[in-house]
Parts: structure tokens; C-alpha cells; sequence
């Protein structure tokens, strides 16, 4: 079927071109502007996960916290469960024992609503939403660790983005603030979870959370 396909569109082509002189000179490729280096990382923090009640491993991120200070405190202190209650939800400020509720093959996965486990809920460690830091960081490669919003600008509480593949059209949309730095096959175990509608297949948990000491390589030059 694929080789008909072709067959069919190299024939359009050819059609289309019939009467008009083909160029034959190679053409010159665009310039491309090479994919910035990583903001320095100040943070590791880790989620250990689980599908369906079975612990698959542990995820790590490495948080951009000059770049974006307050986005990186909100989601370290979601991390760690440190912060106290919401003064909206009066629930705990915690990511453990939440779900990612939303998994999108060649996507994302979306998680951090830990009033409601649906997209609908979650607050920040501040009350209230919170601006958009910086679009400084561009979503030009997967894995990246990004806030997810209320659809408009400004609007930044607790659920957050973890890209799978390069998702561009994010940027100036959302804030990037971190990126995977282990357990790359790990999300691709969570993303085969998940579905094109969103609805995951099985429950996938955030069984334990917290902060982790920097590690020399965190330190390097990250592409």
C-alpha cells in the first residue's frame, strides 16, 4: 500500500512537471541554527513510579533554577511535600500519591493535579496562580520538563508536561524549567500507556518523591 502510494505521488509530480524545465542543480540546503545548550541545572529531583501497583523505576530532573526561580521553588516544594496544605484546596502540597492523568503517545505525559487527578485541580505553593517566568528554554528536543496551564497566559499552578518528543508550537506558550536527565526508557514503559485520547490504559502513580544531591555531570554542558 505504501509502495503504491509512492508509486502514485512520484507519477503527480512527474505530471505536474510535464512542459517545464526540471532545475537539476542541487539545491542548497537552509541554515539551521544549532539547538542551544541547556540553562544550568540547580536542582535534581526524582519520581519513583509505578504501573498498576508494580514500582517500574525511577525518573530524574534536573531543574533550570536561574532561569526560572519561582517555577523551579513551586515544583521543589511539590516535590519534597514540605510546604504544608493549599490555602484553596486545604490538601497537601505533594506530588506523591498523585497520578499522571493524561499520557499522549508522541506527546506527553501530564500529571501534578493532586486535588482531583483529572486536569481540572491542582494549586500552587503560593495561593494562587502564578506568572510565566521565562520562554527562554525552547521545547527543541523531547524529554523536556514544562508547566502546564490553563490554556492562557499567567496561569501556572501545579500540573506540569513532560515532552516525548520535540513539541516547538509549546514555545511562548509554555514554561520549560527542567529536563529528564534519567529514565528515558523508563517514560517510554509510561508512554505505552497511554492513549491518543489521553486516558491512560493503566494507572500510573508518583509513588514517592523528593530532591537528590547534584552529581558532578549535572554540572556539564548539557545539549
Amino acid at each position: 500500500m505504501r509502495r503504491c502510494c509512492r508509486t502514485l505521488l512520484v507519477v503527480s509530480l512527474w505530471r505536474a512537471c510535464a512542459g517545464h524545465e526540471v532545475p537539476m542543480k542541487k539545491a542548497i540546503p537552509p541554515l539551521m541554527d544549532p539547538i542551544p545548550t541547556l540553562p544550568e541545572i540547580t536542582h535534581r529531583v526524582f519520581f519513583e513510579i509505578e504501573v498498576a501497583g508494580q514500582n517500574i523505576g525511577k525518573i530524574v530532573f534536573g531543574l533550570f533554577g536561574k532561569t526560572t526561580p519561582k517555577t523551579v521553588e513551586n515544583f521543589l516544594g511539590l516535590a519534597k511535600c514540605n510546604v504544608g496544605v493549599g490555602q484553596k484546596s486545604g490538601k497537601e502540597l505533594c506530588y506523591k500519591g498523585t497520578t499522571f492523568h493524561r499520557i499522549i503517545p508522541d506527546f506527553f505525559i501530564q500529571g501534578g493535579d493532586f486535588t482531583h487527578g483529572t486536569g481540572v485541580g491542582g494549586e500552587s505553593i503560593f495561593g494562587h496562580p502564578f506568572e510565566d517566568e521565562s520562554f527562554e528554554v525552547n521545547h527543541n528536543r523531547p524529554y523536556m520538563l514544562s508547566m502546564s496551564n490553563c490554556g492562557e497566559r499567567n496561569c501556572n499552578g501545579s500540573q506540569f508536561l513532560i515532552t516525548l518528543v520535540k513539541t516547538q508550537w509549546l514555545n511562548d506558550k509554555h514554561v520549560a524549567f527542567g529536563v529528564v536527565l534519567e529514565g528515558h526508557d523508563l517514560l517510554e514503559q509510561v508512554e505505552a500507556k497511554g492513549t491518543y485520547g489521553g486516558k491512560p490504559v493503566e494507572v500510573v502513580t508518583i509513588s514517592n518523591s523528593g530532591e537528590e544531591p547534584l552529581k558532578p555531570e549535572d554540572k556539564e554542558t548539557h545539549y
